[in-house]
């Protein structure tokens, strides 16, 4: 009799562990779409992006608040090219897995919650994983210069 009830409690926790193994793939499965916090935006049209990215911008620089703030979001394999900013930046991820690294220093991966804070100056570039859409806010000081673009960054730099 204990056996059997053993058997019967055992059968009813893998039922639902079976239940659980599913809905985690589902949320997995739905997790691999850009689930943006704010709109996507428009297609990015210039060649500072390599593959496909899109910008919202959420606040513009005025006299009040010299700042700016875009939602940027790239399909898989998207990123820019190495760049600085004269003012600095801030990137907030809001979801996917991405990638950001200074000149000279290694390649860091991304997840939704991280923070970076670019230093003025620094050449530096951020994208999206090879398998995975990426979105972050990027926080600019718009009373210094723009953002200077540089070179592409090259599959191998990518990759490694």
């Amino acid at each position: 009799m204990k056996n059997l009830k053993f058997i019967s409690i055992l059968s009813v926790l893998i039922f639902f562990a079976s239940i659980n193994k599913a809905n985690a793939q589902t949320e997995i499965n739905d997790s691999e779409k850009a689930d943006t916090l704010f709109e996507k935006g428009v297609k990015i049209a210039n060649d500072n992006f390599t593959g496909t990215a899109f910008l919202k911008m959420l606040v513009t620089n005025d006299d009040e608040n010299p700042i700016t703030i875009g939602n940027v979001t790239f399909e898989p394999g998207a990123r820019t090219k190495w760049h600085l900013h004269p003012g600095g930046q801030i990137l907030l991820v809001t979801d996917g897995v991405g990638y950001y690294q200074e000149k000279g220093q290694s390649k860091k991966i991304l997840h939704k919650g991280d923070v970076i804070k670019c230093p003025p100056n620094i050449e530096h570039w951020h994208g999206a994983s090879v398998d995975s859409h990426f979105s972050h806010l990027a926080i600019g000081n718009s009373d210094k210069e723009a953002v200077v673009w540089l070179l592409p960054v090259t599959d191998e730099e990518y990759r490694k």
